[in-house]
């Protein structure tokens, strides 16, 4: 189990180049059950690949604390071997080939198996002699990933690890790791901006926006606590008001002649039981995609309106 409880995280600005200070994360908790698949969201900028590199020892909390099976990862080489990260970026490996980061990484995980290397090697069709200079970024992106499923550890975590790749290989990728990880029962910590990919692929996810968390629960129950609503009647429109004064969290609202439309952040029952006393004559509810809910979630809170505006 990883938890991550009450982290913060600011990076310093200069006073030569006149930054000024970045919160990074900002109180953040999250629990990363064993054996599950976890997608990381959020909109550019908002803290996921931070968090990642605090998960896995890279920057020190600095209030808080992210601990791997009970152990403080940071300055621990031990909670370390737990866990592998693939990095957004594969410029350092350049100079590697395969065969070399197979070598590298054998001395520093002593789980590292050779087998598995060999048969995912062999599965995607890989030079092992070729420096990665001159591989794709999608054939990086495979060595990366092969190399972190050969060294056997606990947790693998995948900042757009999907990046590069082409929609035959984006599947044939994704379900060796899906099969590789659940034949340990490993856990997965996945980044991407698609968010259907983080739908298709994880059985958990949390949303993060400018360092705050939003949310963090298993994807059934973010999608239950959501509602699309539309509402006829042949005498009247129903305001916005009206159905913010019986309790209920509008999150969007639009009408079209007799037809209103909200997004109501609440249950179904919760939403049909007051939506029900309003006596008009068509109420539908309908549950919201996950990207739907990610993209109410983040204008709600004024993401997009710059983007918009220019």
């Amino acid at each position: 189990m990883i938890e991550i409880k009450n982290v913060s995280l600011t990076f310093k600005g200069g006073a030569l180049d006149k930054k000024k200070d970045f919160t990074a994360l900002d109180d953040v908790s999250i629990t990363v059950p064993e054996g599950c698949i976890y997608g990381f969201l959020g909109s550019n900028g908002a803290g996921k690949s931070t968090l990642m590199r605090m998960i896995c020892g890279i920057y020190k909390t600095e209030q808080g604390s992210i601990t791997i099976d009970g152990e403080e990862v940071y300055d621990n080489p031990e909670a370390k071997k737990k866990i592998f990260f693939v990095n957004d970026e594969t410029v350092q490996y350049a100079d590697f080939t395969l065969e070399g980061l197979r070598k590298y990484y054998r001395s520093y995980y002593p789980d590292f198996s050779d087998e598995v290397y060999e048969r995912l090697t062999a599965k995607l069709g890989l030079p092992t002699n070729k420096r990665m200079a001159e591989f794709s970024k999608g054939m990086k992106r495979q060595a990366v990933v092969i190399i972190g499923l050969s060294c056997m550890t606990k947790c693998l975590m995948l900042d757009e690890a999907f990046d590069g790749l082409d929609p035959a290989m984006r599947k044939v990728v994704k379900e060796m790791i899906v099969d590789e990880m659940l034949d340990r029962g490993a856990t997965m910590i996945v980044s991407s901006h698609n968010v259907a990919e983080i739908n298709e692929l994880c059985d958990r996810a949390m949303l993060i926006h400018k360092g705050k968390l939003i949310f963090a629960d298993e994807i059934d129950e973010i999608r239950s606590g959501f509602r699309k609503v539309q509402l006829v009647d042949k005498k009247r429109v129903v305001p916005r008001g009206e159905l913010e004064l019986m309790g209920l969290r509008v999150m969007e609202y639009s009408a079209t002649g007799r037809v209103a439309q909200a997004i109501i952040k609440g249950t179904e029952t919760e939403i049909d039981e007051k939506i029900s006393s309003l006596g008009i004559d068509i109420a539908e509810t309908i549950p919201l995609t996950l990207e739907e809910i990610f993209i109410y979630e983040l204008q709600a809170r004024g993401y997009g309106n710059v983007i918009s505006e220019n």
